[in-house]
């Protein structure tokens, strides 16, 4: 899958460490206390991501970016849960880590 369309160097970075399931250089990319929402309702955010490189969840395609390459929009394995189209929103900080990101269904 060509990550290109993803302006966000840390974002596509971190999306390529989640396309490859290497869990230890996708937290690289985070503060050490990021929030993290599912679908509005906030969730451990280790405990979920060690859930989820479990199954080897990813992204099948991203058909949309926006805001500056923050937020991705495509369609993704999620393990037990099936397939389906999803955001991830980036929320950079100061030091250039993620302080938060939000998933959920998209339409």
């Amino acid at each position: 899958m060509d990550l290109k369309a993803i302006t966000n160097e840390n974002v596509r970075k971190a999306i390529e460490a989640l396309q490859a399931n290497d869990k230890r250089n996708w937290y690289s990319y985070f503060t050490d206390d990021a929030v993290f929402s599912d679908d509005g309702r906030v969730l451990g955010f280790k405990s979920f991501f060690d859930n989820a490189f479990n199954h080897k969840e990813k992204f099948l395609d991203i058909d949309k970016v926006e805001n500056g390459g923050k937020d991705i929009y495509g369609n993704f394995e999620a393990g037990q849960w099936g397939t389906f189209r999803v955001f991830f929103k980036f929320h950079e900080g100061a030091d250039g880590k993620f302080n938060r990101l939000d998933i959920g269904q998209a339409n």
